[in-house]
């Protein structure tokens, strides 16, 4: 597949054709002056591509949010170089569509699930205190059919038999820093994220460490689209990069 590649955008009937083509004309600009590597990645992503950004040589723009907006923005046309998704699931989407060749795509970082409350929450011994603790409160979690922690939430909740238990509690969000936010304010007492997101904010803390075998493998997936993505997508494989992943506590690919 050659560069730039080409989008086939979204099925028939979802298509925005007016916002489609706002984004071609921005993508065609940014293509006579390539001063600006423009990531769309993951929200769990943003603090630590924004300090892998300073290794660049090329000023770096992060726009984060959930992994299936990235998906479809992408798919219509926004002119992304690079794209770091939290699943799979979207960037094989993506892929069906066209718009990632498969030999661009790459495991960039890894990460794990935890069980957060407000900070200095008692821990949890096991995954059924959660119910006690809960009471008639809602559970904080990404959306659990579309957004890659919900995912992985409930994947888990499953295997250890509470998701009948919790599904009709749950405060679901369109990306996995909303559920952070939800029991930071103290809105939820417990939430389901990323062990690198209950690390990022001092206003939760970590009430039980979900063993990494009890859900499916998190990765993230990058691929890039343009040959500025390919270097910045280099970029992050690196040593000094993974070194910038570890001490926001990914874990490498």
């Amino acid at each position: 597949m050659t560069w730039p590649f080409k989008t086939k955008g979204l099925p028939a009937g979802s298509r925005a054709g007016g916002v489609c083509a706002i984004w071609l004309v921005l993508a065609n600009a940014a293509s006579f002056a390539q001063a600006e590597t423009l990531v769309f990645a993951a929200a769990s992503l943003r603090d630590v591509l924004q300090d892998v950004a300073q290794l660049s040589d090329t000023k770096v723009t992060v726009s984060a949010t959930g992994s299936g907006t990235i998906a479809r923005q992408v798919a219509q046309g926004a002119p992304a170089d690079v794209i770091v998704l939290a699943h799979d699931q979207w960037m094989d989407w993506l892929e069906t569509e066209g718009v990632v060749d498969p030999s661009h795509r790459h495991i960039v970082a890894r990460n794990t699930l935890v069980v957060i409350g407000p900070a200095k929450s008692a821990a949890l011994q096991a995954p059924n205190d959660m119910l006690d603790r809960l009471g008639t409160d809602r559970l904080a979690m990404g959306q659990r059919d579309a957004v890659p922690a919900g995912l992985y939430a409930k994947a888990w909740l499953q295997r250890v038999e509470l998701w009948d238990k919790t599904k009709n509690q749950l405060a679901e969000t369109d990306n996995v820093r909303g559920a952070l936010a939800f029991v930071a304010r103290g809105e939820a007492p417990l939430g389901i994220v990323y062990a690198t997101d209950a690390q990022a904010d001092i206003n939760v803390s970590v009430v039980y460490d979900i063993p990494p075998q009890d859900h499916p493998p998190i990765t993230y997936p990058g691929a890039a689209l343009t040959p500025a993505g390919a270097e910045f997508l280099t970029l992050l494989k690196s040593e000094p990069a993974q070194l910038v992943f570890e001490q926001h506590g990914f874990k490498s690919p």
